[in-house]
C-alpha cells in the first residue's frame, strides 16, 4: 500500500525540514507525480539518451508479510571469587544463509522473527484444518444415519482425534531448521548482534531461531566440548583456548524454588533434577556437569554470560514474556541442601557495568503503571476521543507541549464509518456468499475459503480481549440504581481490571486481497473470518511526540497477526484532491496496483482466487489510483499513526460488504508481537527523492522515526 505523509510529516512546525520550501501539498505516486516528473525531465534534458533498462525500484519496496558430560569435580566445593576482569569475546556477526545481503543485524533479526511467526501461525492452521475437517465428517456421518461402525474403523477414527499435532512452534523451528532460515546457527559467546538489551521474546522458540538461547526448554545454553572441530563458526571464536563446556545464557524463570533474583545481583540454582513436568520441585541431587560446569568455567576464564529474564504475560501463547537484561559475570558457586533437601549448585552472577539500565521491569510490568481512572493518566488532555463511537476508549495525552494542545482543537472530527464523496456511488450489490451454518469451519466448502486461495486467512488463538464500551463519566451508584446500571458496573470493572481475556484471530501471513464473509454469508457475527469487522480490540493511546507530533501505542500486548484498525476517513476520487491545499492524512487505495506488482510494489497475486469479473479488473488496472481516503477533517485512530524505517504495523487490503477492489478497506495489522506502550507504526512506503513538489522539484524530508537502521530521510 501507499500513503501519504500522516501525522509525522503534518506536524512540520516540529521537524526539521531538509528542504527550505516545506510545502504541504507533497503527494505519493499518482498521475499528477509521473507528470511532474515527465516535465522536469524534459526541461533539465536537451537529447534523449539512448534506451537502457531501468533499474529496479529497491527502495519502494516494504515487504510485508516476511549433550556431552564432563567430568565430575573433587569434593572441594568452596566458594571460589574471581577477578572483575572479563574475557573479550567476538562480536562479529555469524553469517546465516537466512540473512539478506546488505541488511543490517537488527532487521535480520526482525525478519527472522516474522518468519518464525509466519510458520507458527501456519502450523496452527494446519491443525484447525484437520480437526475441522474430523468434525465436519461425523456431522456428515451423523446427519446420514450410517450404521454401527466396526471395531476397526472406530479405532482409527478414535486415533485420529487423539492424534494431536505436535506443538506449533517448535514444528515451526524444525521448519526453519531444514530449510536454514535460522539466524546464528552456531552457538556464540557474548552478544548477540541485533538483540539489544531490552529485547523482548514472546517465547523461548523466538530465542532459538534468532541464535540466541537455543534450548526451548532447558534453562542453560552452553557450548559442549564437542563443538571444538567441524565447524567453522566456532572455529572463528577460536574455542580451543576454552575449557569447555561454557554456558553462555541462562533463563531466569522463577521455576527453580531456590532462585534469588535482585536484578544487578542473581543467585542462580543450576540444572537438574528438577522436576520439569511437575510442581517444579527438586527431586534428586544436582551434578556439576554440562551448564552447570559451564558456569563454573565461565567464572574460572571471565566469560560473560547472557541473562534473560521471564515474566507471566497472560497474553502470550506461551503465557511468559522473556526480556534480555545483559551480560553477567559469574563470581562464585557453591553447592548447599535445597529447600526440598537434595543438593543444589548456587551461581552467583553480577551485571556487568556499561550497559544500558535494567528494562524488564519497566516495560513489562506496564499494567502497574497504568491509571486506576481516567483521572490520574498523566498529561490527560481528552478522556475519549471517540466520544463513545468506539467499544473501548481512546485517551489523549500530551506531556510535550506547554500548554498541553488537543486534535480535537483543529477541528477534527472523530467517525466510527467511512463517508463518502457526493460523486462516488457506493457499490449496494452485496456479493454471493457461503452457505456454512454458525462459523465458517470447512474450508472445501466454504465459498469464501475458496476466494482467500483454498483456506482461511485467520487462525484463532487464546490471548486476546474482548472489548466492552464503558460508561467514560465517575459515577456511584446507589443500591436503588444497581438494578438499573449493573451491566455499566459490569463493564467498567471488567475495563479497570484490563478487560476480558478470551481468544483472538490472527491473520496467518499478508495477503494481497482478503475476502471475508459478507452480509449474504449464512454464518453469524462470531465466524473466524469476520475478524477485520470487529473493530478494535485493544486499549490504545493517542500521545505526543517530541519530533513527530501524534502517535498511537497499546497498553495492551498485541500478538503478531492481530488487526488493529482500519483507515477511516472520507472517500475521494483521487483526481479531484486539490494539489495546492494541505493533503496530509491521505492513503491511496492501490490495491489493484500492489497485486501487479507496480512501480516497486511488492505482488502478492498468488494468495488469492480472484471470480472471474474481477480477473478482468486486475488485468486491465493502470498505474492510476483512483480512490483515495482523505482523513485530515474526519477521520479514526489510524490518521495519527506514523511512520518508521522499521515498523510493526503493515497494511492489509480486505473485501466484505462489497467485491469493488478499487474500494477496499485498508486495515493495519500487527507485524511483530508489540509488547504494550511501543508505539505503533508502519512504513508509508516512501522512495527517496521520489516526492515531487508542485514546481516540479524533489521535496525532500528527515525522518526521526528512531530505528536502528533509520534511513534519516522520510522522502
Amino acid at each position: 500500500m501507499v500513503v501519504f505523509y500522516s501525522d509525522e510529516q503534518a506536524n512540520s512546525s516540529q521537524i526539521e525540514m531538509d528542504a527550505a520550501d516545506s510545502s504541504s501539498t507533497l503527494r505519493r505516486t499518482s498521475a499528477r507525480i509521473k507528470s511532474l516528473e515527465a516535465q522536469k525531465e524534459k526541461r533539465s534534458t536537451p537529447a534523449p539518451a539512448p534506451a537502457t533498462p531501468m533499474p529496479a525500484k529497491t527502495d519502494r519496496k516494504v515487504k510485508r508479510r516476511k549433550v556431552e558430560k564432563s567430568p565430575q569435580l573433587d569434593d572441594d566445593l568452596a566458594a571460589a571469587d574471581v577477578s572483575d576482569a572479563v574475557a573479550s569475546v567476538s562480536n562479529d556477526v555469524t553469517t546465516s544463509t537466512s540473512a539478506a545481503a546488505g541488511k543490517g543485524v537488527h532487521a535480520q533479526v526482525t525478519e527472522t522473527l516474522r518468519a518464525f511467526n509466519k510458520h507458527y501461525l501456519q502450523h496452527i492452521q494446519e491443525e484447525e484444518n484437520r480437526v475441522g475437517r474430523l468434525e465436519a465428517d461425523r456431522k456428515k456421518s451423523t446427519e446420514k444415519g450410517s450404521k454401527s461402525k466396526s471395531k476397526k474403523e472406530d479405532t482409527a477414527e478414535e486415533n485420529a482425534k487423539k492424534t494431536a499435532a505436535r506443538r506449533p512452534d517448535l514444528k515451526a523451528i524444525s521448519e526453519m531448521m531444514k530449510t536454514g532460515t535460522v539466524l546464528n546457527p552456531e552457538k556464540r559467546i557474548g552478544s548477540v548482534p541485533g538483540v539489544d538489551v531490552g529485547h523482548q521474546f514472546f517465547s523461548r522458540a523466538e530465542m532459538v531461531v534468532v541464535g540466541f538461547h537455543q534450548h526451548w526448554l532447558n534453562g542453560i545454553d552452553y557450548i559442549g566440548k564437542t563443538a571444538v572441530s567441524g565447524r567453522k563458526a566456532q572455529k572463528e571464536l577460536n574455542l580451543a583456548q576454552y575449557n569447555l563446556p561454557i554456558t553462555i545464557s541462562i533463563v531466569l524463570s522463577g521455576q527453580y524454588e531456590d532462585d534469588l533474583d535482585n536484578s544487578d545481583d542473581v543467585i542462580y540454582t543450576g540444572q537438574g533434577g528438577n522436576n520439569l513436568l511437575g510442581d517444579k520441585r527438586q527431586i534428586s541431587d544436582q551434578k556439576l556437569e554440562r551448564g552447570n560446569l559451564g558456569l563454573k568455567h565461565c567464572m574460572e576464564q571471565s566469560l560473560p554470560v547472557r541473562v534473560v529474564r521471564g515474566h507471566k504475560c497472560p497474553n502470550s501463547y506461551v503465557g511468559k514474556v522473556y526480556t534480555y537484561d545483559g551480560l553477567y559475570k559469574v563470581v562464585k558457586y557453591w553447592a548447599e541442601k535445597g529447600v526440598s533437601g537434595f543438593t543444589v549448585y548456587k551461581f552467583r552472577l553480577k551485571r556487568l557495568e556499561g550497559q544500558p539500565p535494567l528494562t524488564t521491569k519497566e516495560v513489562y510490568f506496564t499494567r502497574g503503571r497504568i491509571p486506576q481512572s481516567l483521572s490520574e493518566i498523566r498529561g490527560l488532555v481528552c478522556e475519549d476521543i471517540t466520544g463513545g463511537l468506539e467499544n473501548i476508549p481512546i485517551p489523549v495525552t500530551n506531556l510535550v507541549d506547554d500548554p498541553p494542545i488537543s486534535p480535537l482543537g483543529s477541528g477534527f472530527v472523530y467517525i466510527k464509518d467511512m463517508k463518502y464523496s457526493n460523486n462516488i456511488s457506493v457499490p449496494t450489490i452485496a456479493p454471493t456468499g457461503c452457505n456454512c451454518q454458525g462459523s465458517c469451519m470447512d474450508s472445501r466448502l466454504c465459498a469464501c475459503a475458496k476466494l482467500n486461495g483454498g483456506d482461511f486467512p485467520y487462525v484463532q488463538r487464546d490471548g486476546g480481549i474482548m472489548a466492552f464500551p464503558y460508561c467514560v463519566a465517575d459515577f456511584c451508584p446507589t443500591a436503588a440504581e444497581i438494578s438499573e446500571v449493573w451491566h455499566l458496573i459490569a463493564q467498567w470493572l471488567v475495563y479497570m481490571a484490563g478487560l476480558w481475556l478470551t481468544a483472538i484471530d490472527l491473520l496467518v501471513e499478508p495477503k494481497s486481497l482478503v475476502f471475508e464473509c459478507g452480509p449474504s454469508c449464512k454464518c453469524g457475527p462470531k465466524c473466524v473470518n469476520r475478524t477485520g469487522q470487529n473493530g478494535c480490540r485493544f486499549r490504545l493511546e493517542i500521545f505526543r511526540t517530541p519530533k513527530k507530533g501524534w502517535g498511537v501505542r497499546s497498553w495492551d500486548y498485541i500478538p503478531s497477526g492481530a488487526p488493529i484498525c482500519e483507515y477511516i476517513g472520507l472517500l475521494r476520487r483521487t483526481a479531484e484532491l486539490n494539489h495546492a491545499a494541505d493533503n496530509s492524512y491521505v492513503f491511496d487505495i492501490d490495491c489493484l496496483q500492489t497485486m501487479k506488482g507496480m512501480d516497486g510494489r511488492e505482488s502478492r497475486l498468488r494468495d488469492v482466487s480472484l471470480p472471474s469479473h474481477l480477473e478482468k479488473i486486475v488485468e486491465e488496472v493502470s498505474e492510476s489510483v483512483p480512490f483515495c481516503i482523505d482523513a485530515a477533517q474526519t477521520g479514526n485512530v489510524a490518521r495519527f499513526i506514523n511512520h518508521s524505517c522499521q515498523p510493526n504495523l503493515f497494511v492489509q487490503c480486505m473485501l466484505s460488504t462489497h467485491h469493488d477492489i478499487k474500494q477496499a478497506k485498508v486495515m493495519f495489522v500487527a507485524a511483530d508481537n508489540i509488547p504494550p506502550l511501543k508505539e505503533l507504526t508502519y512504513d508509508y512506503g516512501y522512495a527517496l527523492d521520489s516526492v515531487i513538489g508542485p514546481d516540479g522539484k524533489t521535496q525532500q524530508m528527515a525522518c526521526y522515526c528512531g530505528a536502528n537502521e533509520c534511513r534519516k530521510r522520510l522522502f
